[in-house]
């Protein structure tokens, strides 16, 4: 069994940065292709970005060149540094292991609890 815990999340002015971690235990951390996921109130859960045990990234079209996910496999640690925060970044962040893609759909095995982001205007 697989656990994580976010951490990183607050509030920040629109156009401000933040950088999410994830500490990752339980599992062979390399292995697992990693990712974050968010959910606005009253929203359905989006996919933010994924990284491979190989290093391959993918991002939303929404955060794509603001966002930026990276792992540290010594540290069984992921990130994601967010840049040119906006508004509609406002949800809770997800962290996941196990992340995997059918088509256009996204998903993992195991969840984080999650961390609040919030960005005001």
């Amino acid at each position: 069994q697989v656990q994580l815990v976010e951490s990183g999340g607050g509030l920040v002015q629109a156009g401000g940065s933040l950088r999410l971690s994830c500490a990752a235990s339980g599992g062979t951390f390399s292995n697992y292709a990693m990712g974050w996921f968010r959910q606005a109130p009253g929203k359905e859960r989006q996919f933010v970005a994924a990284i491979r045990s190989g290093g391959a990234t993918y991002y939303a079209d929404s955060v794509k060149g603001r966002f930026t996910i990276s792992r540290d496999n010594a540290k069984n640690t992921v990130y994601l540094q967010m840049n040119s925060l906006k508004p509609e970044d406002t949800a809770v962040y997800y962290c996941v292991a196990d992340v995997w893609s059918r088509g256009s759909r996204w998903s993992g095995s195991y969840w984080g609890q999650g961390t609040q982001v919030t960005v005001s205007s």
